[in-house]
């Protein structure tokens, strides 16, 4: 009965839940961009805005929701766990910084490149179930292959099929994608909140427009920065393995990609990626920031009125 009482009185702990809302904001505020974003990488033609039309002419607005169970769970408890470790490896890098000021920008750097790296072992299951089930109607093999209905099922007959080294396919790529960009995300948001309202990584004071413009400005820099990555994550973590791979790993997949279909595609989708990154880190950012303030304030902490 004591356990929450003492786990919120503890830094770890406020950092762990606000974290949590910030990902239950994120995922619902973004989800069906990310499926638009994931079907642009997939395919070889096709504007966002024609392949959100066919989408919902074919198979109805809830297909852009398909497979947000999954994340919904993960992420949620993912992005508690990526605030609570970014929270003590921020500080781990750089001990020289007394503990009554912020952690320095290299501490938030190399705390952010940790983070993602850790962060990859519970993302990479998650992001291929949600590749699947995304796909599902456009990839006559996944079709066949992960015919079902949830993500739990889709999960399951992986593993079946492939073990576990299917359900941790993308791995290496996922990691690869996640340190850097996880460095330039909290180092781009906590620069950018203090440009926009000096003295506020100390104070916590700023506005709530600060906090939803440094994290879409932060989710953008970190898109940028591992995108063509991310492009053959998808690719690779998408092949079914009924049949022979068309892509037997990271490069081959580089160099595949880019000699059929150009260096564009490396890049293909970008502009719903910055999208949709924008929306969501200004929602995963904002909503983490009013936790702590609403949610766990002490007496050194202003709350209602720094948030306007």
């Amino acid at each position: 009965m004591d356990f929450w009482p003492e786990f919120l009185a503890s830094s770890w702990g406020r950092e762990f839940v606000a974290g949590g809302f910030g990902g239950i904001a994120g995922i619902i505020s973004g989800y069906p961009l990310d499926t638009l974003r994931i079907r642009q990488q997939h395919s070889k033609t096709g504007s966002a805005f024609t392949i959100l039309r066919n989408v919902i002419s074919a198979e109805g607005p809830s297909a852009l929701y398909r497979g947000m169970t999954a994340p919904l769970a993960s992420v949620t408890f993912q992005n508690a766990m990526v605030f609570q470790i970014y929270a003590v490896l921020s500080r781990a890098f750089d001990t020289s910084v007394p503990l009554s000021d912020p952690p320095s920008y290299k501490g938030v750097a190399l705390g952010g490149f940790g983070t993602g790296a850790i962060q990859s072992l519970i993302l990479s299951p998650v992001e291929l179930v949600k590749i699947r089930l995304q796909l599902k109607n456009t990839n006559p093999k996944l079709h066949q292959t992960d015919s079902h209905k949830g993500p739990v099922s889709v999960a399951k007959s992986i593993f079946k099929a492939e073990g576990l080294r299917g359900i941790y396919r993308g791995l290496t790529i996922t990691t690869m994608r996640d340190a850097p960009c996880h460095g330039f995300y909290f180092w781009t948001y906590e620069y950018v909140r203090e440009q926009l309202h000096p003295g506020c990584r100390k104070s916590g004071q700023e506005s709530l427009q600060t906090m939803l413009l440094a994290g879409g400005l932060a989710g953008v820099a970190s898109w940028v920065c591992c995108y063509p990555l991310d492009v053959v994550k998808t690719r690779l973590q998408a092949q079914s393995p009924n049949g022979p791979l068309k892509y037997k790993g990271i490069a081959d997949c580089f160099r595949k990609s880019v000699e059929e279909e150009g260096y564009n595609v490396l890049w293909r989708g970008l502009g719903t990626a910055v999208t949709r990154a924008f929306v969501v880190n200004g929602a995963i950012f904002a909503a983490y920031e009013i936790a702590l303030r609403c949610l766990f304030t002490n007496g050194n902490t202003q709350t209602e009125s720094s948030i306007t």
